[in-house]
């Protein structure tokens, strides 16, 4: 009988989707990421949003001051993809070498995304020039129309706008961040080597019942929603495949515990605080631990062409209970955050 793994080292992995908020909020979260993680590409949509490679450089600079004084942490930025991004600015932006990627909000999306493209073909230009010069388009996948159902988002976003996209663009990196369905799964993986995709930590261990069954729980909302089971058996299913084309990224993003829990609670998980612990969880669900160092560690770094990790992290198999809050500041000022998963007992622990 084969007894149950009680320790896994891992090359030190790298969250390739990370919200940090700014300021106050930014301060009181970015530990948590660093804590676990070398690298981490950085969400752009603040208030206002990360629309130039100036803005990025002076966010990259804030994200380096929060940090604790011995992290070696580094914060790869992005720009805020809008109707009037130049094909100039990427260009400056990916020799600042400060720069990994440019993000695609669809207007009103999700939080802070009402400066997102209202048209793909207003940036037509600029992205033909970001995929001369290899710069990783990273698309928030929804359709945001009234008339689209908020569960077909993305497989509407599919046939409308990213197919047909590559058909115009075939070189064009992109990474459809955070899928959350079987089609999303099925067109990354029937795509050519220039299209990946991150998967959350939420989507590969939870259904949209965790959200909906015996009231609304407003700690399971993110954008996009948890789907159905057999959506979740897919992303379970390309996450744990080898498949280089699917690795991490948590799409972590804290909201204070009045914003979650309020009349029109915001979209977001917080997952920073434990994210390799809930990584390996789901993967040992899936009978599947040893294919979680390529996905957590090794194939986002080699789709965004940079070197693998060489550092080794240690997890154990050992019960700790979430926190049920976490220090947290908000524009409200000083707030308590919920961690996802708070107060219930994971099985893993990242040794310090």
């Amino acid at each position: 009988m084969q007894h149950p793994l009680q320790q896994i080292s891992l090359a030190r992995p790298d969250d390739w989707h990370l919200h940090l908020r700014d300021g106050a909020a930014m301060a009181a979260v970015v530990a948590y990421s660093a804590r676990q993680f070398h690298r981490a590409i950085i969400m752009p949509n603040l208030r206002p949003p990360v629309t130039t490679t100036e803005l990025a450089l002076a966010y990259h600079q804030r994200i380096l001051d929060a940090l604790p004084a011995d992290s070696d942490f580094q914060p790869l930025m992005t720009l805020y993809l809008t109707d009037t991004t130049s094909a100039d600015e990427v260009r400056r932006a990916q020799k600042s070498g400060y720069v990994h990627a440019v993000k695609l909000y669809p207007a009103g999306a999700t939080t802070h995304s009402d400066a997102g493209v209202t048209d793909l073909a207003k940036v037509d230009d600029t992205l033909t020039v970001m995929a001369e010069i290899g710069l990783p388009l990273l698309v928030h996948g929804e359709m945001t129309r009234a008339d689209i159902d908020v569960f077909d988002r993305e497989k509407a976003f599919i046939d409308n706008q990213l197919a047909p996209l590559l058909t115009r663009h075939p070189q064009l990196k992109v990474v459809f961040e955070h899928i959350t369905t079987a089609d999303a799964a099925q067109f990354v993986h029937d795509s050519g080597a220039n299209v990946a995709a991150t998967i959350t930590p939420q989507h590969l261990l939870y259904n949209r019942n965790a959200m909906l069954v015996g009231g609304m729980h407003p700690h399971f909302y993110c954008l996009p929603v948890l789907k159905r089971e057999n959506h979740r058996q897919a992303l379970i299913k390309a996450a744990t495949s080898g498949n280089p084309r699917f690795f991490l990224g948590t799409d972590s993003a804290p909201h204070s515990r009045s914003a979650k829990e309020s009349a029109c609670g915001c979209a977001g998980i917080f997952s920073a605080h434990a994210a390799i612990e809930l990584y390996a969880s789901a993967f040992e669900q899936a009978g599947a631990l040893d294919r979680l160092e390529g996905f957590a560690s090794h194939f986002g770094a080699d789709f965004y062409g940079l070197p693998r990790n060489k550092e080794r992290v240690t997890l154990v198999k050992q019960n700790w209970q979430v926190p049920d809050t976490l220090p947290f500041a908000d524009t409200a000022g000083e707030a308590p955050l919920v961690p996802f998963l708070a107060g219930e007992t994971l099985h893993w622990k990242l040794q310090p």
